[in-house]
């Protein structure tokens, strides 16, 4: 597999990560799938989305595949009024990343980050590798600060 901008990023840091590849298929990116394929729960596998914040601007949200965004307490959370998810076609622009394979780690700029607070439970989680079909399975906490991020509870 080739190495994705995130993988360099943690190679660079020296932060251990074990790369899950899984068959992409188009009719379903479902996190359901994902956590399937790579043979952990999902509640372990995070997806990454990224919204924008009526007083902070974009942010960045990590959350249970299996669980959504709760909109209010999010915004809340964060300093905001309200928030309002990026459009999919903004996405790679403002990221660098694609639908199903955006990663917080290597976004094109640094955005505040938070994990939904469930994160806590596990030793280790899965978060995209930057490209469909690969996720980086690494301990939590180093991922945590090696991103800048904050465990809240924002998850539903």
């Amino acid at each position: 597999m080739v190495k994705t901008n995130a993988m360099r990023m943690l190679d660079a840091a020296k932060i251990p990560y074990e790369v899950l590849t899984y068959e992409v298929d188009e009719s379903d990116l479902s996190g359901a799938h994902i956590a399937e394929q790579v043979g952990l729960p999902m509640n372990m596998v995070f997806k990454t989305l990224v919204a924008k914040g009526d007083k902070t601007g974009h942010l960045v949200f990590c959350i249970p595949v299996d669980r959504e965004i709760d909109l209010r307490p999010a915004a809340a959370l964060t300093g905001n009024k309200k928030i309002e998810m990026v459009h999919v076609k903004d996405l790679l622009g403002l990221t660098g990343y694609i639908r199903g394979g955006c990663s917080p780690i290597g976004m094109k700029k640094k955005f505040p980050t938070y994990f939904d607070a469930t994160a806590a439970d596990h030793e280790k989680i899965t978060v995209s590798a930057g490209v469909r079909g690969a996720q980086l399975l690494l301990d939590r906490e180093a991922l945590v600060k090696f991103v800048g991020g904050r465990l809240i509870d924002v998850a539903r």
